[in-house]
């Protein structure tokens, strides 16, 4: 299936954000905490700028996944990497297939979650997969399209700490003691 995306597009958002995160999991690596890695997007290069050796234009192949999977502890994990210059997550930017593949990791055993970013506000939250989902069911069945930022729970914000930009590992931490079982 070939979808019509473009590099050019909405489609890359959160490059500087991914790349935050993608540090922080070199260093857990590094450190020997956890193994997370990037999922590439499948592409098809359109035009290529042979000068430069670059991709200028691109189109998707498939629908990614999820943009993390890994282990942490022996905890099999993944997640989504979303930010918004709004005061709340539009929902819409959580797609239908990423939260099937969540559902189905979740049955597996796995642990999901969205790593957000207002980016206005310099603020990062850990949201538990259970919880957006509900969310964007209630909008899916036309309630509110949106979660706003009063919603995230102030223990689940994540701070640049211990030499790692995006620690989640300390939210993500508090939220298995906190789950039942």
């Amino acid at each position: 299936m070939r979808l019509t995306a473009y590099w050019n597009t909405r489609g890359l958002r959160g490059g500087a954000f991914e790349e935050l995160i993608n540090l922080t999991n070199s260093l857990y690596r590094q450190r020997k905490l956890a193994v997370i890695q990037k999922v590439p997007t499948p592409i098809t290069p359109v035009a290529v700028d042979n000068a430069n050796h670059a991709i200028t234009r691109a189109f998707f192949d498939e629908k990614s996944t999820v943009d993390y999977i890994g282990a942490v502890q022996g905890i099999p994990v993944c997640f989504e990497a979303k930010e918004t210059g709004r005061e709340y997550l539009p929902l819409q930017n959580v797609h239908s297939h990423q939260v099937s593949f969540m559902e189905e990791f979740t049955d597996q055993g796995g642990v999901c979650f969205i790593l957000v970013n207002f980016r206005k506000r310099g603020e990062i939250f850990f949201l538990p997969f259970a919880e957006m989902k509900s969310k964007w069911e209630l909008a899916r069945d036309g309630g509110r399209k949106s979660i706003p930022r009063a919603d995230f729970k102030t223990e689940y914000i994540i701070k640049n700490a211990k030499g790692f930009p995006v620690h989640y590992l300390e939210a993500l931490s508090k939220y298995l003691s906190a789950v039942p079982g």
